[in-house]
């Protein structure tokens, strides 16, 4: 039996691509790739991701990128999307990755859900033909949903599929894939989304702004994904918690060497500082918390630097709503 590999989301062009093929006597193996800045894959997700793959009858493989991802991130060679979101860049590394796996498992072909313009930077025929030549997949990447409007591949020409079952989809709209859905009886994928929170502009300010100030890490991109955030300085920066939930994250989270914020006699958030402290910005740090405390007079807040356990108190009103914005990312 013919075998490949099909990068797998667990959205609809992904399974719908999965099923083109799985229904003409091909072995697919699902490759699920993770990074530091895909959505929350909370335990909901996984046992929905992996309920997706077994209605399919597939198995999958996830596999979680780090560094790699950050290499492109920071400078990627084919530049950004419209935020900090390098997706031509991204797709080499993810069909770099299904080429390994496809040459370890002796698998014949890649499978993508891929469609032709839904995604103006990375869907193209030119970037297309980019990401082909780079990762040195030519004629071995088949995506079933475009099938008919790209060239011929090596899947097609060798008739290990069949052209006249493949589709010829474009476009951002997806209410034909529903249809297809729908009609194959596909009941469960993921709703479509952006995937990735670096489309996000409000979120791509944070990593910007920490790629310019320090050295970008899995905690640093975990700690992105958090309340608020203020450059108190070059050189330190204060995550300020949004809700209880965040709390329990940061505490996760922190660090030897991090700074712990948090208010005393009342209920409020806390708040971690990463970087070097001195007093004016521990003194700025504290106003800051204050603001989130909700009172108008005078709140006190008690800071330590981990793992010390020396609690120091400041006594404080809370910073300007100006001065606020200012330092806000």
């Amino acid at each position: 039996m013919i075998k490949s590999i099909a990068l797998f989301s667990g959205g609809i062009d992904s399974v719908l691509a999965i099923k083109l093929i799985k229904e003409q006597n091909i072995e697919v193996l699902g490759l699920n790739i993770v990074t530091p800045f895909s959505y929350k894959r909370d335990k909901d997700f996984v046992a929905k991701i992996e309920r997706i793959a077994k209605n399919l009858g597939v198995k999958i493989k996830t596999l979680f990128l780090k560094d790699d991802f950050f290499k492109i991130l920071i400078s990627p060679k084919y530049g950004y999307g419209s935020n900090l979101n390098p997706c031509i860049d991204c797709k080499i590394l993810f069909f770099t990755k299904a080429k390994e796996l496809m040459i370890k498992t002796n698998s014949s072909f890649i499978v993508s859900g891929e469609v032709l313009g839904q995604r103006p930077m990375s869907q193209n025929k030119q970037a297309l033909r980019i990401i082909e030549k780079e990762t040195g997949l030519q004629g071995l990447i088949l995506r079933p949903l475009s099938a008919k409007l790209l060239p011929e591949t090596i899947a097609e020409k060798s008739k290990w599929v069949a052209g006249d079952r493949l589709l010829d989809l474009s476009g951002k709209n997806r209410i034909k894939q529903i249809n297809l859905a729908k009609k194959l009886g596909i009941e469960e994928y993921f709703w479509p989304a952006g995937g990735c929170l670096l489309t996000d502009k409000c979120f791509s300010q944070r990593v910007k702004d920490l790629i310019r100030h320090q050295t970008l890490t899995l905690n640093d991109a975990e700690l992105l994904k958090l309340g608020r955030h203020f450059r108190v300085s070059t050189q330190a920066k204060l995550i300020v918690a949004r809700k209880e939930e965040e709390n329990k994250m940061l505490l996760d989270l922190i660090k030897n060497g991090d700074y712990l914020f948090q208010p005393l006699e009342i209920k409020g958030p806390l708040a971690l500082g990463r970087g070097n402290f001195n007093n004016e910005i521990i003194n700025i740090s504290c106003k800051i918390l204050a603001y989130y405390c909700h009172k108008e007079k005078k709140v006190k807040i008690g800071y330590n630097l981990l793992p010390e356990n020396n609690q120091k108190v400041i006594e404080t009103n809370c910073l300007d709503n100006n001065k606020l914005k200012e330092l806000r990312i």
